[in-house]
Formats: C-alpha cells, sequence, structure tokens
C-alpha cells in the first residue's frame, strides 16, 4: 500500500490531509507521486495521522532526503539563529519592557503628552511595514530569507522604544507585539521551537503593555502551537485558556476568539477529550456569524474557511474513524447541492 492508498483507506483527501499537516495540497501530491519525500519535522505528525510508527512511515513513503529546495531545513546556528545578535535583542526589548512597566506607575509628565502624536504617527510607520513583512513572509519559498528584514525592524523599533515615557512607548509596544509575532513564526518554520517560544512570549509581554488584546490572544494562541506541535497538549489547554479570556476583552468584530477555540479543539483531541472538542468546534463555527473585516490578514488570518477539513481533521485524531466519514459524507452531500461557484475552503488562514 503507498501513501495514497494509505490516505485514503483512512478517509482523508489530499487537502485534509494537508491542512492537518500545515503544508500544501500539492506538497501531499508530490509524496505521493515520489518525486519528494516528507521532512523530519513533519514525520511523527504524519505517522500519528496515518496510524504508523516511524519504521512503517519510512518504509512507506521513503527516506527524508539531506537537501530539498521545498525546505530549507533548520538554518545553521551561526546565520539567523538563536545567536548572540538575537539573544541581545531580546534582552534590549525586555529591559525597555521593564522600564515602561515602572514608568506606567509614574504620573505622566506635560512632555509626554506633548509628544504622543507624534509618536504615534511613528508607531504607524512601524505597523504598515509590518504588514509588509507579513505579506512578504506568507508570500517567501525560503522564510528564512524574511528574517534579516525582520531583524533590522527588531533593531530599530528597540531604539525607538529605548527610554521613551509610558504614553509615547504604549503606542510602540503594539507594533512591537505584531513584530515579535512574526520572528517567532519564522523561528517555528526554521524548527527553532525554544526561539519560537520566546519571541512569543515577547510578543504577549508587548502585546499587554499596549493594552492590545486581540494582539495579546494571538501571541498565546502562537505560543500554544509550540506545545501542540510537541505534543504538550495538557500545556497547550492552559495557554489556550489564557487566550480566550484575554480574547474576551478584545475586539468583538474580530475572529481571534474563533480562532482561539479552532486551536483549542486541536489541543482537547490531542487528550483525547471528544466532547470538549466539539464545543470547540461548535463555538469556532460563529465565526460565519461575523461581517466586515474579520483579520488582518497578518497576525490574525483565522476567517473559518477550512473549519469543515479541520473537524475532520480532529476525529481523525481522536480515532474516531465513524465520526470523520459521517462528517465527510455530510459535506459531501452539502457541496453537490451547491450551485457551481468559488468555493468559500479557496481563502485560507
Amino acid at each position: 500500500m503507498g501513501l495514497a492508498e494509505r490516505r485514503r483507506a483512512l478517509g482523508y483527501s489530499q487537502e485534509e490531509l494537508a491542512y492537518a499537516l500545515g503544508v500544501d495540497r500539492r506538497t501531499v501530491g508530490r509524496w505521493e507521486g515520489r518525486s519528494t519525500t516528507p521532512q523530519p519535522p513533519l514525520r511523527p505528525r504524519l505517522a500519528e495521522l496515518l496510524h504508523l510508527d516511524l519504521d512503517e512511515l519510512d518504509a512507506l513513503v521513503g527516506q527524508p532526503r539531506a537537501a530539498h529546495p521545498e525546505s530549507a531545513g533548520p538554518p545553521p546556528r551561526d546565520h539567523h539563529g538563536s545567536g548572540d545578535l538575537d539573544d541581545m535583542i531580546r534582552r534590549q526589548f525586555l529591559r525597555a519592557i521593564t522600564v515602561t512597566s515602572a514608568l506606567v506607575a509614574l504620573p505622566p509628565d506635560e512632555g509626554a503628552a506633548l509628544a504622543e502624536g507624534a509618536l504615534r504617527g511613528m508607531s504607524d510607520d512601524f505597523l504598515r511595514m509590518n504588514g509588509h513583512l507579513w505579506q512578504v513572509y506568507q508570500l517567501a519559498r525560503a522564510k528564512r530569507s524574511v528574517y534579516p528584514v525582520v531583524r533590522d525592524q527588531l533593531t530599530a523599533l528597540n531604539e525607538t522604544l529605548d527610554g521613551r515615557p509610558e504614553v509615547e512607548a504604549q503606542a510602540l509596544c503594539g507594533a512591537a507585539g505584531d513584530l515579535f509575532q512574526l520572528a517567532g513564526e519564522l523561528a517555528f518554520d526554521g524548527n527553532r521551537y525554544t526561539d519560537a517560544a520566546a519571541s512569543y512570549t515577547l510578543a504577549a509581554s508587548a502585546s499587554q503593555e499596549a493594552k492590545s488584546y486581540d494582539l495579546w490572544a494571538c501571541a498565546l494562541v502562537r505560543h500554544a502551537y509550540v506545545d501542540l506541535y510537541e505534543r504538550r497538549y495538557a500545556d497547550a489547554v492552559g495557554t489556550l485558556s489564557a487566550a480566550e479570556k484575554v480574547a474576551r476583552r478584545g475586539d468583538g468584530s474580530l475572529s481571534t476568539r474563533y480562532w482561539v477555540a479552532a486551536v483549542q479543539a486541536e489541543a482537547y483531541a490531542g487528550l483525547g477529550d471528544l466532547s470538549a472538542c466539539e464545543r470547540a468546534l461548535d463555538e469556532a463555527e460563529k465565526v460565519t456569524g461575523l461581517s466586515g473585516a474579520a483579520h488582518n490578514g497578518g497576525w490574525l488570518r483565522f476567517d473559518g474557511s477550512r473549519l469543515a477539513e479541520e473537524r475532520g481533521a480532529r476525529y481523525l485524531q481522536l480515532g474516531r474513524l465513524d465520526l470523520a466519514r459521517r462528517h465527510s459524507a455530510a459535506r459531501s452531500a452539502r457541496t453537490s447541492s451547491l450551485p457551481a461557484s468559488p468555493s468559500a475552503d479557496a481563502v485560507r488562514y
């Protein structure tokens, strides 16, 4: 039995398997055609989804290749890794946040109030640049190529933030929370999970200082993904519980709280809790009731367009093939009854 046959026997479509792994459907197609093999970081999860051990998976799809242009693999430790420069940036930022926290407790001075308008304009410049970097990151094939620019932006932001009065610093902390989430994504893509967790922690701290609740909740969700990847499901549930509480204080027109629920479903499935998983999925599906711009395409991209696949993947994760098949059949019936039009599944998050 090849990979395609195993996938079909377990009730997956190529898109469902790709979604559960966080890759593109075409990547699964290349694995099935034996033109590429799954990279090592993906193999434990793929083996779990296919109900195989790693030796059986290696026999099914072949040994991982040493290098392939589709995945640059983890960067060398002396090249955009967690070296002295990255650690210095984090230390500088932590110090700046500490100073900011102290200034919050002090009465604001008139000079700070007068400078607020100019500083908020400066923070807008950082946010515009951050938005551009998120777009570049999403389009880049070699994600780590984006990191030097992100690091330069972090350095510039540190220099701007350093020693600012609280009223000024708060405006910049929102931009920092955004940027550290992107730095965490780059570290995660490079298989540097400790660095990713550190960046997400800084993102959460900066977002808290900025009183930007949706940004803060998204940083916590991304931190939970590190635990999910390493199968620390109970830890992920704890982090996501905090994210849920923070998101409730955010903007109700955004999809933040529903993204939290979708990721909670994966954590509960990892713990084998079907009831909690289904409750979380039902909560996530309420995103369809939102209107207008429910996400920003950067640190918040959840639009609910793939929740049907998500539910099927969670049932498979729970080992409930009966529910996965029933869900797949119901979904196929609904799809076949719809007129031909662009599918909502084409919108990704």
